[in-house]
């Protein structure tokens, strides 16, 4: 069993995480992974199903928020402007993104047709980042079946680290990958859970702060040898899922704040950083087609919206550092080892 960040006693904020302190802590979501690994390719596939049934003909009210747009994520910009999304969401690496989009909608078209619903036309939503460092990219060798497979296997228990989408990233220069984590919040006198789930890929070493301690200076000191510091670059992808009635716009307003969480981390979304943000609720289903003229729906007070921005801050901060901590190290294509978090961690560098 992989280790997370909390045992090594680091805690981000005074919320209370959710029985797994994942993403799938909001009810009905689930989550798979197809990674492959070869002598030329370290990458795969994720896939986030935010509920069973069938998303086309009840679909879930979201939203996205680009805090920098070097990126190549597909279909953001239908889900801003009816503020819905009606496919599971799928992270892979950059020149998979069409590929992996043509998988989901050939996914969704056996669905719908399997549950009798109509459809001519979908919105895949596929996100991003670049592995190239591990992963022989302008091949593309994720396919139909990777994604499909990663949808058939997706479970409420799922890994972290480098596996799925997350196997060939890197992260403030150590091994990356996938991460998740989850906050549990009571608003009038019921309780909600907000979930995020990283793919990874960002930051600079340098700048790496865990809990209050600049662990990328540590690190910096122990190796001992001249290195060229680079900038901020390489991308994260922040997967938002809740239970809250929210609408999309407010869904928006909390994926902003998700940015809190990176920063506080070291990240100052440098040029070359793709830090794109994507939102759903499991409540406030919109039914179609044979959507009613006039919707009923609840929606949460907006002052009420303070808890959820320091939650879901500090659950982003968590995800990352949990997929820091659970990634292998790895060697690059160019021969370079990219050491795991957990191997400093576990020589004492929080004492230093």
């Amino acid at each position: 069993m992989k280790r997370r960040i909390r045992e090594y006693g680091v805690v981000i904020g005074k919320g209370t995480p959710g029985a797994r302190n994942a993403i799938t802590d909001v009810p009905g979501v689930t989550v798979g992974h197809t990674t492959l690994k070869s002598r030329e390719h370290r990458t795969g596939a994720t896939v986030i199903l935010p509920c069973a049934d069938n998303m086309f003909s009840r679909k879930l009210t979201a939203a996205s928020f680009v805090m920098n747009g070097f990126g190549k994520t597909a279909g953001l910009v239908q889900v801003d402007e009816l503020g819905c999304l009606e496919t599971p969401i799928a992270l892979t690496n950059t020149l998979n993104v069409g590929l992996v989009m043509d998988a989901m909608v050939e996914y969704m078209a056996e669905r719908c047709q399997l549950d009798h619903v109509e459809m001519h036309s979908i919105n895949s939503v596929v996100g991003e980042c670049n592995d190239a460092r591990f992963n022989a990219i302008t091949k593309r060798p994720v396919q139909k079946e990777d994604v499909f497979h990663a949808i058939q296997t997706a479970s409420a228990d799922f890994d972290e680290g480098n596996v799925g989408a997350g196997t060939g990233m890197v992260c403030f220069g150590l091994k990356g990958g996938i991460g998740s984590s989850s906050r549990v919040i009571e608003i009038g006198g019921r309780q909600f859970t907000v979930g995020i789930l990283v793919q990874c890929n960002h930051g600079c070493l340098e700048r790496l702060r865990v809990g209050e301690k600049n662990i990328g200076e540590a690190i910096l000191e122990i190796r001992n040898r001249p290195e060229v510091l680079k900038p901020d670059q390489g991308s994260i992808m922040v997967i938002l899922a809740t239970d809250l009635p929210l609408m999309d716009r407010q869904i928006r307003r909390v994926l902003r704040r998700c940015c809190a969480g990176l920063a506080h981390m070291g990240s100052y979304f440098g040029h070359g950083s793709g830090d794109v943000m994507i939102g759903f609720t499991t409540a406030n289903r919109i039914p179609s087609p044979s959507m009613p003229t006039i919707l009923a729906r609840e929606m949460l007070c907006e002052s009420a919206l303070e808890t959820v921005f320091r939650e879901a801050a500090d659950a982003t901060e968590e995800a990352v550092l949990n997929a820091l901590v659970s990634a292998d190290p790895d060697v690059t294509r160019d021969g370079e080892t990219i050491h795991s978090l957990r191997e400093y961690l576990d020589a004492g560098i929080m004492e230093r």
